[in-house]
């Protein structure tokens, strides 16, 4: 388990430039960083590389975390951006359709599991960005609707309307 709060003091010091604290917040926040990697990506592996593609860019450009949300927050948007990266590179392979047999979670039907990602990033991918963000980071991140505004720098009205319209436009292009 993750302490939150910890990670979050362990992350200013890394944003003043403290060396140690930046490799300790790079551990610590792996495991949230693969978790939600995992909620965006058909399987195991992709979700790895997009958590690996997601650390470097904390390591790069945690001078910029200025501390006006939560680090948390901050974080999962640039795991947000990580996974749509990592699944943009997998469809230009064409390997995001089929989950590696040795890695499928037990009890789970791959083809469902998969398809419903790739047809929701799918459908994202048509939307204007200004409603894809705030419903990712909200159905997919867990995030409030008042950080995703923090972080996004617009009123939580606007985040609020901006999922419901994004939710529709989803709902109309998944289902044809």
């Amino acid at each position: 388990m993750v302490d939150l709060e910890a990670l979050e003091e362990t992350a200013k010091l890394a944003a003043g430039g403290d060396a140690r604290a930046l490799d300790k917040l790079l551990v610590d926040c792996r495991p949230l960083v693969f978790a939600r990697a995992g909620r965006f990506l058909p399987n195991e592996l992709d979700a790895e590389e997009a958590c690996q593609d997601a650390l470097f860019a904390v390591s790069r450009r945690i001078t910029s975390f200025e501390g006006r949300s939560k680090f948390t927050t901050w974080l999962f948007q640039v795991t947000t951006n990580a996974s749509i990266d990592c699944y943009r590179k997998l469809k230009r392979r064409r390997s995001v359709l089929e989950a590696p047999p040795e890695i499928q979670a037990p009890g789970h039907t791959p083809s469902v599991v998969v398809g419903a990602r790739v047809d929701l990033l799918e459908a994202a991918e048509q939307m204007d960005p200004k409603f894809v963000e705030p419903v990712l980071l909200r159905d997919l991140c867990d995030l409030d609707y008042a950080e995703i505004g923090e972080l996004l720098g617009i009123p939580e009205g606007t985040v609020k309307s901006r999922v419901h319209e994004a939710r529709g436009r989803l709902r109309r292009l998944m289902n044809g």
